[in-house]
């Protein structure tokens, strides 16, 4: 994260001296050397980012089956068209890496999961916190009633 607010910084320091400082006026050179200059530092990142180093846990995703608990069933206090059955709990102050497939057709929150191929991710859960999702692919028959619940938990409750 720390390396995209740098990028941006720097991309918005030279955007600033050549279009305020510049004393060339050639519009069209100007919008090349722009492009240059993000292009180069951004496929570097992007490389760097894919790769995912050293994590702790490596989760496997293929199917995770989570459903809506019915209103009827929801405990005091329960999120209303949030609560699931199943939900995923991660430790806290954890690198993991997420390995997402799919088995049927495309599903996907920040990382789709295609039948067949691989994609990874990487998180790392700063504090103890409970976050909502839901599929954004449509999917299938209520694909928006297909929620996520991560729990992130600390270390010592986590083990018990």
């Amino acid at each position: 994260m720390e390396a995209l607010v740098e990028l941006h910084n720097n991309i918005m320091f030279y955007l600033v001296i050549i279009l305020f400082g510049s004393p060339i006026s050639n519009k069209y050179l100007n919008h090349a050397l722009i492009l240059i200059l993000i292009a180069f530092p951004s496929f570097k990142l992007l490389y760097l980012m894919d790769e995912v180093t050293d994590p702790n846990i490596t989760i496997l995703f293929i199917e995770y089956d989570s459903y809506l608990v019915p209103e009827t069933d929801l405990e005091k206090g329960g999120q209303r068209l949030l609560e699931v059955d199943n939900r995923l709990t991660l430790p806290e102050e954890t690198h993991i890496r997420f390995i997402v497939t799919a088995g049927d057709v495309i599903h996907g929150i920040k990382c789709d999961a295609y039948p067949g191929r691989l994609n990874q991710i990487s998180v790392l859960m700063n504090r103890e916190c409970t976050m909502y999702g839901q599929c954004s692919e449509i999917c299938g028959i209520l694909h928006s009633s297909m929620p996520i619940v991560i729990e992130s938990l600390k270390l010592e409750k986590f083990l018990h």
